[in-house]
């Protein structure tokens, strides 16, 4: 049986300068609505975040935005989330990364800034701690994360990593594979099945 019932996306609230990253957000959106899955992302309906949700909305998904209350004019309008079938609310940034956190069965970051980075690196910290096994996707969309992959490179070789073996984000720079990976990765399934992790890390 599968264990994914809903993926978090992490990604950026504006489009970034490449239109490619607004387009892998959209395609994505659709492979997790087309997989069954549900999103679970951080509520906005602008840049690459709004791609993401329009995806899943065009293909018949289901959709739960997590904002605090501070963002939403910023990030949203309460108009435009009335679209999304569960919107959370939170007070502040820490009980909406939580939430996401409690909510999700794997995580994909998609381009972003440094929130996106923030909560990618937390979710990695959080597994490398032990306090989860699910799935991690790095979505390296035209070499996006090339630069942060080689500091962890750096990291691990200069002895800054521990337990890396705890810490294995897939790497995928093709949107549609990123579905099939997060469920061939299915906690349940242990390393069978598993698709090649990049050995960064």
């Amino acid at each position: 049986m599968n264990t994914i019932r809903s993926v978090c996306v992490y990604c950026g609230s504006s489009a970034g300068r490449d239109p490619l990253y607004i387009d892998s957000g959209r395609a994505l959106g659709h492979a997790i609505a087309e997989a069954g899955l549900r999103l679970v992302y951080g509520g906005g309906t602008r840049g690459i975040m709004g791609a993401v949700s329009d995806g899943v909305v065009a293909a018949g998904g289901k959709v739960t935005g997590i904002i605090p209350r501070f963002l939403i004019d910023m990030e949203a309008t309460e108009r435009e989330l009335k679209r999304l079938d569960e919107l959370v609310v939170t007070e502040d940034m820490h009980e909406r990364k939580q939430l996401m956190f409690q909510r999700s069965d794997a995580f994909v970051a998609l381009p972003g800034g440094i929130g996106t980075l923030e909560e990618l690196v937390e979710i990695m910290t959080w597994s490398q701690l032990g306090r989860h096994e699910k799935p991690i996707v790095i979505a390296d969309i035209g070499g996006f994360w090339q630069p942060l992959s080689a500091l962890f490179d750096h990291m691990n070789a200069e002895g800054f990593i521990h337990r890396a073996e705890q810490v294995k984000p897939l790497v995928i720079g093709d949107i549609a594979e990123i579905v099939p990976a997060i469920l061939a990765a299915a906690p349940q399934d242990e390393d069978e099945g598993r698709p090649e992790i990049i050995g960064r890390l």
